[in-house]
């Protein structure tokens, strides 16, 4: 075993470091959230992840995406991303899928080639179909809740969909879920009330292409329902925490054999040996 996970493998042993490396993790969405979950994973040992976003660096993700610094100001986060995690583990294997991922982009995913998702997207209509693509592959998924506009990190708690209260994007996620057939749902939620974002003078950044080439505050939202909301306040040391919880839960699933389930709902192999 590599001594770069040596650490690992003496909180959980041998097999387990074994059983990540085998595993092969999706990560839907590289911000705030999903930068961290990604780079916990591939720190913990996990041998093959898929990135998946569209979005390029900009200067507001320098606050609290782990990928953003003045170096990656205009890359594309997956280019950023993948660069990142080369660093930290020269064998993991990276799958990019430089892309939004919405209903009318789901088709273009095999969701049976992935062992977990990591749902760390902020669009509802996509996080609705992530969860019915993998629940219906028998692919585990754990999704996070509304991040922004938060102010206490240890107020996020893991727990079933249907158990929580308070935070607006679940209450939205448990009432169209459950519309489409959806008994449970692992989530990173937080009963903090979210603040009212206050007014900021800065909405959209332009870059000299010296600089890495134009990056937009609202990128995203050209492509989705976003551009219709008003853009949340976020700091370094909340959604890092959900991050880092969602991986850590993914961790412990695969080493603890968390099962795929075949066509008819049924468990099958643990995730590492199929």
């Amino acid at each position: 075993m590599s001594e770069q996970f040596s650490r690992t493998e003496r909180l959980f042993g041998k097999k387990a470091v074994e059983r990540l490396m085998q595993a092969r993790v999706a990560v839907f969405g590289i911000g705030g959230v999903g930068g961290h979950a990604l780079e916990a994973l591939v720190r913990s040992g996990v041998g093959s992840v898929d990135i998946i976003d569209n979005d390029k660096v900009c200067l507001s993700n320098l606050n609290r995406q782990i990928i953003a610094t003045h170096k990656t100001l205009g890359q594309y986060k997956v280019d950023a991303a993948e660069e990142r995690m080369k660093e930290i583990n020269p064998n993991v294997v990276i799958y990019k899928h430089q892309i939004f991922f919405l209903p009318e982009t789901s088709d273009q995913f095999d969701f049976s080639k992935y062992d977990y998702v990591v749902d760390a997207i902020d669009t509802v209509t996509g996080k609705i179909e992530l969860v019915v693509r993998a629940d219906k592959a028998g692919v585990p998924l754990i999704s996070s809740m509304g991040a922004g506009n938060k102010t206490d990190p240890t107020a996020f708690e893991v727990a079933d969909l249907y158990e929580t209260s308070i935070c607006p994007l679940a209450k939205v996620m448990r009432r169209e879920l459950k519309k489409r057939g959806i008994s449970r749902l692992k989530v990173v939620y937080s009963k903090e009330p979210p603040l009212a974002p206050v007014e900021c003078d800065t909405t959209s950044i332009n870059l000299p292409e010296s600089e890495g080439g134009e990056c937009k505050e609202n990128e995203m939202a050209e492509n989705t329902e976003n551009r219709r909301r008003q853009v949340p306040g976020s700091s370094a040391f909340v959604p890092s925490v959900a991050g880092l919880i969602m991986a850590g839960e993914v961790v412990k699933d695969l080493i603890n054999g968390e099962k795929k389930k075949d066509a008819n709902g049924k468990a099958g192999l643990p995730l590492s040996f199929l």
